[in-house]
């Protein structure tokens, strides 16, 4: 399970304030580029640019979901090859607000942190308190390349930037689609739907084979308001989104959110939905989907395939079509595709080793580094050029590529779920939802009071979105 926010692309205009909590914000800093203290800071040079010490440790906690945590542990074999002296030390965590804001207040936040998951902290907390990451851009990887000029550096920049502070390095290139079987389709003549209406009728087809059309659990009831907005957006056009980023306090009640709604809202009414989702961890679930195969079509992004390998049945042959669409004509062309640069990387101002931070970030971002991420996690990075070669991809990893080539310029994403925090509040609302013990006008009003709530929050510094 990654990001549950789902959406960083735009660019932010205008000014930030304070950081929103005043106990995170009274440890607050600039954006400094010392070694940080504890470390005695080494001279800056083509091979060290961020003045790293030749010697310590780099605390490093990064989040263990879909794409668990080892790929950070071979960067860290990369950065020691080049500083012998230096260790990286892993901790991995699916607890990241949980465990780290009591550090961050204290003052004793870790060196980098891939502040990603259900559990992630709300950037408007602690931006702040983080590190302007241009340097990393600026700086050569480790085949002595500038890494700006090897990377999607707009998606970067657009994924990670708040008002003009590229606070966020994200690191992998997330396609968010429904994710199905192609076998499965092949052996019954099923045709991937395109909008509401055909997946409402390709449910018929799939009760009549004893299968449902879709399930969920409980941690991840949120995928599908993911899927339900972009959904809206591709319908209705970049204004949906907007309305959404500058918590409009109708942006709930869009038209085009209302049809994308009412589309699920059908499917579950028919029973096309497994019931007790809400009761099931969200692994159980999806291996329902993966390995069981309850049900036909699972929304996610790009992260699935690997988090579920293990649980997956042989020949599967995972593949990743565009979100629905209420109509087939569109305000946004059919071939437009939700995606993002996700896993968002932060080096905290006021950790102990600031420049062992961003170096790890310089040595993830190299190629040998990215290729291992591609080849291992079965998904994309920021690093151009850093993917395996098409006969060794997946059916997932070729789908993710495939889409992305379709998609061209259309792709979008948004910032306001993950930038406030509202994620834990959105699921109780959704996982109701997908139960059938909550209508759709009344989810969409119990998700429209969560924004206005933070609308309304003044202690927090607000998007904005033009």
């Amino acid at each position: 399970m990654e990001n549950t926010s789902f959406g960083r692309r735009t660019l932010l205009t205008g000014s930030l304030a304070a950081a929103a909590l005043v106990p995170l914000a009274s440890c607050a800093t600039g954006g400094g580029t010392s070694s940080g203290a504890g470390s005695s800071a080494a001279a800056s040079s083509a091979d060290n640019p961020f003045g790293m010490a030749s010697s310590g440790t780099i605390d490093a906690v990064i989040f263990n979901g879909g794409y668990k945590t080892d790929y950070v542990d071979f960067a860290g074999t990369q950065l020691t090859k080049k500083f012998p002296g230096v260790t990286v030390k892993v901790s991995p965590s699916t607890q990241i607000a949980q465990e780290l804001q009591p550090r961050f207040v204290g003052g004793n936040p870790p060196d980098i942190v891939d502040n990603s998951g259900a559990q992630q902290i709300g950037m408007s907390t602690i931006v702040d308190q983080l590190e302007d990451l241009t340097s990393v851009l600026n700086a050569n990887n480790y085949e002595g390349k500038k890494i700006a000029d090897s990377v999607f550096a707009s998606a970067i920049k657009a994924s990670g930037t708040f008002n003009g502070k590229l606070a966020a390095m994200n690191y992998a290139m997330t396609v968010y689609a429904y994710w199905y079987s192609a076998s499965l389709f092949k052996a019954n003549n099923w045709t991937p739907p395109k909008t509401w209406a055909e997946a409402l009728d390709l449910g018929a087809k799939a009760k009549a084979a004893g299968k449902y059309l879709l399930l969920f659990g409980k941690e991840a009831a949120t995928y599908y308001l993911t899927t339900l907005i972009a959904s809206a957006i591709m319908e209705g056009g970049d204004d949906v989104r907007k309305n959404f980023e500058n918590l409009k306090p109708d942006c709930y009640s869009q038209q085009s959110v209302v049809d994308s709604f009412k589309g699920l809202e059908a499917i579950i009414k028919a029973g096309y939905m497994k019931p007790g989702g809400s009761g099931t961890q969200f692994t159980a679930a999806q291996s329902q989907w993966s390995n069981a195969q309850e049900a036909l079509l699972y929304p996610s992004g790009g992260w699935i395939e690997n988090e579920m390998k293990s649980q997956t049945k042989a020949d599967f042959q995972m593949t990743g079509i565009n979100e629905f669409t209420v109509t087939s004509s569109p305000k946004m062309p059919a071939s437009s595709l939700h995606a993002e640069a996700g896993e968002p990387f932060i080096v905290p101002s006021k950790g102990k080793n600031v420049a062992g931070g961003k170096e790890v970030l310089r040595a993830m971002l190299s190629k040998d580094a990215a290729t291992n991420f591609a080849s291992t996690r079965l998904a994309l990075t920021v690093v151009k050029g850093a993917a395996p070669a098409e006969s060794a991809m997946s059916t997932a990893l070729k789908s993710q590529s495939d889409l992305l080539s379709k998609a061209g310029n259309n792709t979008f994403s948004w910032q306001f779920i993950s930038y406030y925090g509202l994620n834990k509040e959105n699921l109780v609302v959704m996982n109701s939802f997908l139960e059938g013990q909550m209508s759709a006008d009344d989810a969409r009003k119990g998700l429209q009071g969560i924004v206005n709530k933070a609308a309304a929050d003044t202690s927090k510094p607000k998007l904005q979105v033009s």
